[in-house]
């Protein structure tokens, strides 16, 4: 059986590019168990292992469809994701969603049990990695405390980085309240290349202004993609 094409839909006005038809109709090899059997549990995207953890879809909504909303949720609201913003989702029931949110829950226990100190600008990359693979630019805010420990991770914005979307206001409205003394900026180039457009550096320079206001400095911005990352501190452009 030949596997079929990717086919993308709109979530929540966000086109995806994510495969969301029936999983009976992928290659033995193409689907997500097989995968994780074959390939390990890293080498699948977010919305692969999400399905994973579904299982099955519904009537008229398979379970890739279901897992890609979940993902689009889990992108929006980060870590205050609830078991209500789940169970908003059709196609997602109590159980189904009481395990998502297990699973999400028992990964900040056993791997963030306490808060990860960032030394070097490699030791963000972690933190974003697992958005290297979208379609589309993801902009994300990493608040720091004054040991320059994680206070939390966000998405800022989705789609081309630019000025419109990238506003100081949008970009240092959590860390204020998180008391932030620092934040490093990041986000992913869907094409792979890691170096930074003219806009990006503008965007930086934008930043960097406005964190001088308001006492919270930004120690980077970094560039990833699947490939490779670009570190504007490690390139002394900062």
């Amino acid at each position: 059986m030949q596997s079929a094409s990717p086919s993308g839909a709109v979530i929540d006005g966000v086109k995806t590019n994510h495969y969301t038809g029936r999983i009976q109709m992928m290659s033995v090899s193409e689907r997500p168990r097989e995968r994780l059997c074959s390939c390990g549990p890293a080498a699948l995207g977010d919305h692969e292992l999400i399905a994973i953890l579904l299982g099955t879809g519904v009537r008229d909504r398979p379970v890739t469809r279901v897992a890609a909303e979940v993902l689009c949720v889990l992108d929006r609201n980060g870590p205050r994701t609830g078991i209500d913003d789940l169970l908003a989702i059709r196609g997602l029931g109590p159980a189904k969603a009481t395990v998502v949110a297990a699973a999400l829950e028992l990964a900040r226990r056993i791997l963030c049990p306490g808060k990860a100190r960032i030394s070097l600008p490699g030791d963000v990359v972690p933190l974003v990695s697992h958005y290297s693979d979208r379609k589309q630019e993801h902009f994300l805010c990493v608040s720091l405390n004054g040991a320059h420990e994680v206070i939390a991770t966000r998405v800022v914005s989705v789609g081309l980085v630019n000025r419109a979307l990238v506003h100081p206001r949008e970009v240092f409205a959590e860390p204020v309240n998180d008391r932030a003394a620092a934040v490093i900026v990041a986000h992913n180039h869907p094409s792979g290349h890691v170096e930074p457009s003219r806009e990006d550096r503008e965007v930086t320079e934008r930043l960097i202004a406005a964190g001088r206001t308001l006492g919270i400095q930004v120690l980077d911005h970094i560039i990833f993609s699947t490939e490779g990352y670009y570190s504007f501190l490690e390139n002394g452009a900062l």
